[in-house]
């Protein structure tokens, strides 16, 4: 919904809005805010209230810590959980400096930069995301384990499926913020579900992910369960995805610009090239659609998520599928992101790869329609069937290694996602981990 400064000023003082959350996010995908008062509303709708950068992940140092907080006046939006006397609001933010320029580390200036370079080329990018996530309960001092409460499975009901209440309370509390909710259900693994909301351009689809997480968090708790979107917190079963459906719009057209009724598969030469792009580059993208040590712990074969890079249009076990519907609906669902992703650098990875293809016109592989995961290794060598990264580590050295991604993010979120990553990762090499004590400490 649109709003003007005037309007969003009259929304606060007509629902007694006490604060307003000003929210951004930080490289690595972690959702900040600054609170002010309401009697501050028309400072902060100014573009004048400020925070410490030096203080946030990947920011800026202590010498040039002053940053500014801009709002998005279309994200105004009233938290439905909060009391109804003294009702608390946010609003999302960019990043600016002092001198009126947007901050080159602000992940969400990241993905605007190339939503703007699909538009000279006459596009703009749709996303609908399958946001998965595990309910867990608490301990009794109130921390969260991975006990579920419930033994269902795909698209049980309750009374097996005990997350019925609380997954129904996130979607009327979604509903009540403006999303429009398209699907809600019990997914494979125990204590796992999914909520689909519909599809949005890039920008508002980044934002509707970080709120999405925020609301299902928030409602868990009320209902005495932690959710976490962790991509494999329990060895052995499924871990959650994040599979991303893109589209993008031809605006002179004014068209789905994937769609062709007499293309190969129903899809046009922009689709085929789009693919193409993010074939290329998966490797490389994968540090950002796939950012944590655990989100390997997911990519590995058996457990429904992609390991190979490969596409097909109709086949679930590649990395890219083309899912049936066509016309305005025709898309690419790329089905290795994770919900650990920081969603704006992400879809900003993802969109850069394909426009790339685009400018180039690079024709992916031949289509796959048998189970990849039932081929052998030569099979799919003799297909040129490539892996994704086997860990953090090698997605890294992937993503530093790629002129597409330097150029996509600019030098200060490149280098400091890397930095950032690294310092993840070298903590988790240097630690001796519980597997490694039940095989060793007796045996040696």
């Amino acid at each position: 919904m649109s709003y003007t400064k005037e309007q969003i000023v009259q929304l606060v003082k007509d629902n007694d809005v006490k604060f307003i959350r000003l929210q951004f996010t930080d490289i690595v995908g972690t959702l900040k805010n600054v609170a002010v008062t309401a009697s501050q509303i028309e400072k902060a709708l100014s573009n004048k209230c400020m925070f410490d950068g030096s203080s946030i992940e990947g920011f800026v140092r202590i010498e040039e810590s002053d940053m500014y907080l801009y709002p998005d006046l279309d994200t105004f939006t009233i938290f439905p959980w909060r009391p109804q006397e003294g009702k608390v609001a946010r609003l999302i933010c960019d990043i600016y400096t002092p001198d009126g320029k947007p901050f080159e580390g602000c992940p969400r200036n990241a993905l605007k930069k190339v939503i703007k370079s699909a538009a000279d080329l006459g596009f703009s990018l749709n996303v609908g995301p399958e946001c998965e996530f595990f309910l867990f309960l608490l301990d009794d001092n109130g921390n969260p384990t991975t006990i579920t409460h419930d033994d269902a499975g795909y698209f049980d009901l309750a009374p097996v499926d005990m997350g019925e209440n609380a997954r129904r309370d996130i979607c009327l509390t979604l509903e009540s913020m403006g999303f429009e909710i398209e699907a809600s259900h019990h997914e494979v693994a125990q204590g796992q579900h999914e909520i689909d909301f519909k599809y949005s351009d890039a920008l508002r689809t980044a934002d509707n992910i970080n709120t999405f997480k925020m609301v299902v968090k928030i409602i868990a708790k009320k209902h005495g369960l932690h959710a976490t979107f962790m991509p494999k917190p329990i060895a052995g079963i499924n871990g959650s995805g994040m599979h991303t459906n893109m589209s993008l719009f031809d605006i002179k057209a004014g068209k789905n610009a994937f769609d062709d009724p007499n293309g190969e598969y129903g899809i046009s030469e922009t689709a085929f090239h789009y693919i193409g792009g993010l074939i290329k580059n998966m490797r490389s993208i994968a540090a950002v659609t796939n950012p944590t040590v655990n989100s390997y712990k997911r990519l590995v074969p058996g457990y429904e998520a992609p390991v190979y890079i490969a596409w097909s249009p109709r086949n679930r076990s590649p990395l890219i599928r083309i899912p049936a519907a066509r016309g305005s609906s025709t898309r690419t669902e790329l089905r290795c992101p994770d919900p650990s992703a920081n969603p704006y650098l992400a879809l900003a990875a993802c969109l850069s790869a394909g426009l790339e293809g685009i400018k180039n016109k690079i024709k992916p592989p031949k289509a796959v329609d048998q189970n990849l995961f039932k081929m052998s290794a030569e099979q799919k060598k003799a297909l040129g069937i490539g892996d994704l990264p086997g860990t953090l580590n090698e997605a890294l050295t992937e993503f530093q290694n790629s002129a597409l991604m330097k150029a996509t993010f600019g030098t200060h979120v490149f280098e400091r996602y890397l930095e950032a990553k690294y310092k993840e990762w070298n903590s988790y090499k240097a630690t001796v981990h519980q597997w490694e004590l039940d095989q060793y400490l007796s045996l040696y």
